[in-house]
């Protein structure tokens, strides 16, 4: 059970506690303003249940990394409770507290506003995003399709991509048309990438334990796609190390772009078996990457679109 009291009890005992106007307070550093720990009326702040919490965590869970993902306007409050936390636990929670900040989403027209009503909530966001990706589908009069679930794909998958897509402290301008664009730096975009690897190994019936001869590749398109899809693993490494979706959002849409030149550019169906199997390898690798990397995201990729 977490006791608000203890972190008092503790950090009075170690004699960090100062008063400040009637406060409580510790002092941090002349960079760091000092963290209020009860006020002068007596009750306790968000910071004191936040380090009540640090110590519950630490000692029912023994974790190694704890991580605290809030809007960016939080940095302060977070600077000031992780240097109050030395004084609470052992130095081997501390080195495990990381504050992950994001920027806000505004709309086209300016910052979102409870008090002006310009509060966009994601329920409706949600709805309003796969109610505009099923009209999209329907006027590709694609009857053949699941409507409902490839709706919920697109429209979940473009808002999710429009958000991981730009370094997560950078503020989001919203614009839900742009969102579901097919073409651009958008979720749909990949994942119509997805969908055309799948549609052209369909075409030729690919077998993928086939032994290629990935010597073949030679043309300037393919070798681009092949740089590219070899970097994945570090670019997962980097996004989950820095804590930065943004990495794997923005490679996608790059392999999605060189693959987009490389099929419009080379023959894949249309040439020597040889060459057809690797070419097809190529566009099975890529296929798999970019379901893969999506899936990181938290998207499905439709089979159809």
């Amino acid at each position: 059970m977490i006791n608000y009291g203890e972190v008092i009890e503790i950090l009075d005992k170690k004699g960090v506690l100062s008063l400040s106007e009637g406060a409580k307070v510790v002092n941090i550093s002349a960079d760091i303003p000092p963290c209020i720990i009860v006020k002068s009326n007596g009750s306790s702040i968000y910071a004191t249940r936040d380090l009540a919490a640090i110590i519950y965590r630490a000692r029912t869970y023994d974790f190694s990394k704890c991580v605290y993902i809030t809007a960016s306007d939080q940095i302060l409050h977070f600077k000031q409770i992780f240097a109050v936390a030395k004084y609470l636990v052992d130095e081997k929670y501390q080195k495990g507290l990381t504050h992950v900040s994001y920027g806000m989403v505004r709309l086209k027209n300016g910052k979102m506003s409870t008090r002006e009503g310009t509060v966009v909530y994601i329920d409706e966001l949600i709805k309003e995003a796969c109610d505009k990706a099923k009209d999209i589908i329907l006027t590709k009069n694609e009857n053949s399709l699941d409507i409902d679930k490839l709706s919920k794909q697109i429209g979940i998958g473009a808002l999710t991509f429009n958000y991981l897509k730009s370094s997560k402290t950078k503020d989001i301008i919203f614009d839900i048309d742009e969102t579901l664009r097919f073409d651009g730096e958008t979720g749909p975009y990949v994942q119509y990438t997805y969908v055309r690897t799948k549609s052209i190994l369909d075409k030729a019936n690919f077998d993928v334990k086939k032994s290629i001869d990935y010597s073949l590749l030679e043309k300037e398109e393919e070798i681009d796609v092949i740089k590219c899809l070899e970097r994945f693993n570090d670019i997962v490494l980097r996004a989950a190390n820095e804590f930065e979706p943004s990495l794997l959002a923005r490679y996608l849409i790059e392999l999605s772009t060189l693959f987009s030149k490389f099929y419009n550019n080379v023959q894949v169906l249309n040439c020597k078996e040889n060459l057809k199997d690797a070419r097809c390898a190529l566009v099975y690798l890529t296929g798999l990457i970019l379901k893969k990397g999506l899936y990181l995201l938290g998207i499905e990729c439709p089979d159809k679109m």
